[in-house]
């Protein structure tokens, strides 16, 4: 047992430091270096259940330690009993990490030299785990390695060509290039090493070079904006009682933002869009209407009576409009089937939403056009750019005050920062409790508040037209290089070893 404990403590271990990659700490080159480490290991295992447990381990350590938030949402704000809650947050990242341990598993099932699974087997295969964990069970793609390298690495230059998961892949293929050539160079094979150690620099001195281009560009004079935080407690927000509070504090906000578009987060208000005073929303519209703008508000809205949705409804100069959220988190705001259940343990208010349609336009607000999603949404790229490009500006509203003081508020905020990216689009966040920012195209930070503050972050934002090749693509151009790698390995593979020094190393 002592053995077993101590072969697992050390994937485990560089699993749980490869989150110092990702906000709020931006470590980029760790995951870098924790994969090369993995690869070098996998490929070295003796067979492919040991294979398999090392990948487990780095994965229980990588999850264990990234999203075990999950705890404080179902145990401080959901009210599940905390055994319970510790037990469904260990299953939730034991599932998690069967992904990296399916690859070591498929890698050694699958043969050949290390330099091959290294180099072309692994790297494909940690991209298709990663977007199918991503789209499985309506998809997790937290975590996702491209996500940590957002904004500062060279290799996010190919978020706006490949998209977020087609970072990941020149992650992967960094770790298989380092592994592969301070293997190479161990042994004395220079010239591979050289190779290998050369095909790195060019990949990152390519991502680089694509930094510099102009994917998109400036549409019109920049609009002020104003991202409203209230900050109102989670296991506050809901109470009756406290509506009123709620509402006065909303339109004292609102009253004080010079912006000519104003944002609030998502259910700002905790009763239905039907259920609020005219007079309020009558206030709310003129004080923005004076300027030429309009104010984009959040609460929940149930248009005929029996269903409803998670909503940002617009006011003022423009027409009323409305977007309706469509992706929704399973257990958070829709109830899987059979698992009623659930309801009984968790105290979740509205915890079945029916979904917005997957094909909703952007909102035509304050001269801009706004590609609005809400929460959890903007963690899936691909269905981002279904409102591009016409959209000019994206805008994402949340409420992680169901996270409380953890490090998901800010992993969210870099999975905005990646977004904004990939589109070539500025993206305006405002949330309950933080992290709110203005988010540049080039995925920088612009503005941000101070996290459980009552704040307002004033600010310019700049309408952006054109497409990245991302957004014409898709996730299609990674996934089709995953496919060329995995092509690639199984017609060298066929050939025979990849070399005399590729057989000395494993």
């Amino acid at each position: 047992m002592k053995r077993f404990i101590t072969a697992h403590a050390q994937p485990a271990a560089l699993g749980a430091a490869t989150v110092l990659g990702y906000a709020p700490f931006y470590l980029f080159p760790i995951p870098l270096l924790t994969l090369a480490w993995l690869f070098a290991a996998l490929t070295r295992a003796p067979d492919a259940r040991t294979a398999a447990h090392i990948g487990l381990a780095f994965g229980l350590g990588l999850f264990g330690a990234g999203v075990s938030w999950v705890y404080v949402s179902m145990h401080d704000f959901g009210f599940m009993p905390a055994p319970l809650a510790a037990i469904a947050t260990a299953l939730f990242c034991a599932f998690l990490a069967l992904f990296p341990a399916a690859i070591g598993w498929l890698q050694a099932r699958c043969g050949g030299s290390a330099a091959l699974r290294r180099i072309l087997l692994l790297p494909a295969l940690w991209l298709l785990a990663e977007w199918l964990r991503g789209w499985l069970f309506t998809g997790f793609p937290w975590l996702a390695a491209g996500y940590s390298q957002v904004p500062f690495s060279p290799l996010a230059g190919y978020a706006p060509l490949l998209g977020g998961y087609g970072v990941g892949l020149t992650v992967a293929l960094s770790a298989g290039l380092l592994a592969q050539g301070v293997g190479w160079a161990r042994s004395g094979a220079r010239r591979p090493a050289a190779a290998a150690l050369a095909g790195l620099a060019l990949l990152w001195g390519a991502g680089f070079g694509l930094q510099q281009l102009p994917w998109t560009q400036p549409a019109g004079e920049p609009v002020s904006v104003s991202l409203l935080q209230g900050n109102v407690p989670q296991d506050l927000k809901w109470q009756r009682e406290n509506r009123l509070l709620t509402l006065s504090l909303y339109g004292d906000l609102v009253r004080a933002s010079p912006g000519r578009l104003v944002i609030l987060p998502e259910t700002a208000l905790p009763l239905f869009w039907e259920e609020v005073p005219e007079d309020y929303r009558a206030y709310l519209a003129a004080r923005v209407r004076a300027g030429g703008g309009d104010v984009l508000v959040g609460a929940p809205e149930r248009p005929d009576g029996e269903a409803y949705y998670n909503s940002m409804v617009s006011l003022g100069a423009s027409p009323s409009q409305v977007y309706r959220k469509q992706h929704l988190v399973p257990f958070g705001e829709y109830l899987p089937p059979g698992f009623a259940w659930v309801n009984r343990i968790l105290t979740i208010p509205l915890a079945d939403f029916s979904r917005g349609a997957p094909d909703q336009q952007p909102l035509a607000l304050a001269g801009q056009k706004l590609a609005v999603n809400i929460c959890y949404e903007d963690a899936f790229g691909e269905e981002i750019i279904r409102q591009l490009p016409q959209a000019t500006l994206l805008a994402n509203v949340s409420n992680d005050a169901w996270f409380g003081d953890s490090v998901a508020p800010w992993q969210h905020l870099q999975i905005a920062q990646t977004r904004a990216l990939e589109t070539g689009r500025w993206l305006l966040r405002a949330t309950n409790t933080g992290v709110t920012a203005i988010i540049d195209e080039r995925g920088r930070i612009r503005g941000r508040v101070a996290q459980f503050q009552v704040a307002a972050l004033h600010g310019d934002a700049q309408g952006r037209t054109g497409a990245t090749p991302y957004v014409r693509w898709g996730n299609a151009a990674a996934l089709a290089l995953a496919g060329l790698l995995l092509a690639l390995a199984a017609w060298l593979r066929r050939r025979g070893p990849a070399g005399a020094s590729a057989r000395q190393i494993g």
